[in-house]
């Protein structure tokens, strides 16, 4: 189990660069530079609030799942 655990740690971790490249090339540069007021304030919305906190919480829990935090400690 502690294996699997491991593995998707980098699972989380590959996910987590997918989820930046994406959101930062279709999501948050287009937007920004679209000249339109409702896609500025979306592009700021997604850049600086939303994907800050979904690629960090990605890595944080894969870094923590590789490092063996999650794994079952037996007495």
């Amino acid at each position: 189990m502690n294996a699997i655990k491991k593995y998707a740690g980098i699972v989380w971790l590959a996910l987590a660069a997918v989820v930046g490249y994406y959101g930062l090339t279709q999501f948050g540069l287009p937007k920004l530079t679209s000249g339109k007021t409702e896609d500025l304030v979306f592009g700021i919305i997604i850049l600086f609030v939303l994907l800050p906190i979904i690629v960090g919480g990605l890595v944080r829990f894969g870094l923590y799942a590789l490092q063996g935090e999650y794994d079952d400690e037996v007495s």
